[in-house]
């Protein structure tokens, strides 16, 4: 007996099979109506509350479905184009809680891919699929690695050095690249290194003059908050003595080698100046300055890497020029080295101002913190271990479970139920940390765990801010080592003080604006046009319509990684984690526009918010 819509055999045969061949049963009866042409089949095969999450596979663009109307609207529109194929399982199925999933791989008529499944009485509950290789422009490693050296004799051949030199003095002068990366920290150089693997001609370019100085230059006692499992760059993971959580200059260092090894084509100290895009030639003309010399850059392809922000938010204060001391925004902040027995005040309280008061008040200085609205709190041990450390953490990797691995699971969790996986984590939390948060409510800060409790992923998410995890500095607060004044804000600046928005009046030497970042399409306002910025829309946020992240529900965070309203036009950024993660689907997106393959984009993002 079989279900007469699908072709499947009733839940009551799903619940005899092992997890692994119930997996496998539906990768066939998916496959064979794929095979078939058979939409109506294969949407069959899924739960009434569904989601189908691509990472570039069938859709050429980072795109989620939900439910049979979703499937059923991107396989008509896809399926054609796919022709996917050879749908198999790979390891060993799991089930717990009524959930089935696991592992399995599939081709496309130009891809292979890989992917995960959650089934639920037979059905699929969500689905990922990604792409990892083009057919026919595979990396060159493992059996397929270069020989290096050329036995034989040749007159006038080059060595390695040589040919590595032509290279360098050649992209970008009597050789254009193909792709331009603005933006050389960690996200530029992993994508650079991406992009090198697959034989994209690419430059990096960025304003510092060393790779890596985007973190050296920043305050003495700047570490990532992120633990180190999380945190690995593509190809080359940290060492298995790398600590914890990485002091800046250690991964400033490390930037600065990679970059290197990875034989990647990047130019220090030059800065883009201007950009427009021709759309007869398909063509950028960027204006760059390098150590001073003016060029212009002629790539087909543009990516935007300077992080998962834009332009810094300097709030403009009525008397801010007539103030005799010093200020500037947090990005800018050197440390507290200067500021001994001084009186600081920092606006705002998320991670950057939390830092910066920790570090003033370690270097003496009188330090007030200025919360104008609710802050999310969690302690980096309790991340650790409640949240991050089933996929990463020394005991993910004993229990087999490779960094890629662990990305992709946590890819596999749709961004519309995500929230529901975090809930009760947090909820957790709050109970471990009870006597820090009541702490700091004393202290007057106001606390939050985001608009339904899903703390501080899914914020970072949907806004981008409003969060901080905890390395020390919460104590400094709830202490009142750190002065807190909370639910204000600076109206006024005087010649030696602050007034705030309720009147009361602070001496200052110091003002640092800890007030975040605007989108990352501030960038192409500003290099670009205005109109283009308009035309491509805010970066960032799902449009869950929480606070600070608007709706309508867009499913994926807004043009990251994936193609935008402007052709030839990419944004790239994120923690390190979605650096690495999600610079493979770009480099992929390039590699085959390079190539001449077939992209036809499935749900190109519409644009509803400007910035």
């Amino acid at each position: 007996m079989t279900d007469t819509v699908t072709g499947a055999p009733p839940a009551a045969t799903h619940s005899a099979l092992s997890p692994t061949d119930e997996l496998a049963r539906w990768l066939e009866l998916f496959d064979a109506a794929l095979t078939r042409g058979d939409v109506q089949a294969a949407t069959g095969l899924f739960t009434a509350d569904c989601h189908w999450r691509d990472l570039i596979g069938f859709t050429w663009n980072l795109k989620t479905v939900e439910g049979h109307d979703g499937v059923r609207d991107l396989l008509a529109g896809t399926l054609a184009a796919t022709q996917p194929a050879s749908w198999a399982t790979e390891g060993q199925a799991s089930q717990a809680g009524g959930v089935t999933e696991g592992w399995f791989t599939f081709e496309t008529a130009v891809a292979r891919g890989r992917g995960y499944a959650r089934l639920k009485d037979g059905l699929c509950w969500t689905l990922l699929t990604t792409l990892y290789e083009l057919k026919g422009f595979e990396e060159k490693k493992g059996r397929a690695r270069i020989k290096g050296a050329e036995h034989g004799v040749q007159k006038g051949r080059q060595n390695w050095t040589e040919r590595r030199a032509q290279e360098e003095a050649e992209l970008g002068i009597t050789v254009q690249p193909y792709v331009l990366v603005i933006g050389g920290g960690q996200g530029g150089i992993g994508l650079g290194a991406r992009l090198k693997r697959l034989g994209v001609p690419a430059l990096v370019i960025d304003k510092h003059p060393r790779p890596g100085d985007q973190w050296r230059s920043r305050y003495k006692s700047l570490c990532l908050h992120d633990p180190v499992w999380y945190d690995h760059m593509p190809y080359l993971p940290f060492p298995d003595d790398w600590p914890v959580f990485c002091p800046k200059d250690k991964i400033g260092d490390w930037l600065e080698m990679y970059t290197k090894v990875m034989e990647l084509n990047y130019w220090s100290s030059t800065e883009c100046v201007k950009a427009k895009y021709d759309e007869e030639t398909k063509e950028w003309e960027v204006h760059v300055l390098r150590s001073g010399e003016p060029l212009v850059l002629r790539p087909k392809q543009v990516v935007f890497a300077l992080g998962m922000s834009g332009v810094a938010n300097v709030p403009q204060i009525e008397g801010a020029e007539t103030f005799k001391g010093i200020q500037h925004h947090s990005s800018q902040h050197p440390g507290g080295d200067a500021f001994k027995g001084k009186k600081a005040i920092v606006l705002g309280a998320n991670n950057s101002a939390h830092d910066i008061c920790a570090d003033l008040w370690e270097n003496g200085a009188d330090v007030t913190m200025l919360q104008r609205s609710s802050t999310h709190i969690v302690r980096s041990d309790s991340l650790m271990d409640l949240a991050l450390g089933g996929l990463y953490s020394e005991q993910a990797l004993e229990n087999g479970l490779t960094t890629d691995m662990a990305d992709l699971i946590f890819a596999s969790v749709p961004f519309r139920i995500m929230h529901t996986f975090h809930i009760p984590v947090y909820e957790e939390i709050q109970k471990r940390d009870a006597d820090l948060y009541e702490r700091l409510r004393k202290a007057g800060f106001m606390l939050d765990f985001g608009d339904d409790g899903s703390g501080l992923f899914m914020k970072y998410l949907r806004r981008g801010s409003g969060y901080y995890i905890d390395v020390g500095a919460c104590d400094l607060v709830a202490n009142g080592d750190v002065k807190l004044k909370s639910g204000v804000d600076i109206a006024r600046i005087t010649e030696h003080s602050v007034i705030l928005s309720d009147g009361t009046e602070l001496e200052a030497d110091l003002i640092v604006y800890a007030t975040g970042y605007g989108s990352m399409n501030g960038w192409v306002e500003r290099l670009v046009s205005p109109e283009m910025a308009a035309k491509v829309g805010k970066c960032w946020g799902l449009g869950s319509d929480t606070t600070k992240d608007p709706g309508p529900w867009e499913g994926e965070l807004r043009n990251m990684w994936k193609p935008t309203q402007q052709e030839a036009l990419w944004f790239h950024g994120g923690n390190l984690h979605q650096s690495r993660h999600y610079s493979r689907y770009l480099a992929l997106q390039l590699k085959a526009r390079m190539e001449g393959l077939d992209t036809p984009v499935y749900g190109l993002q519409e644009v509803h918010h400007a910035a």
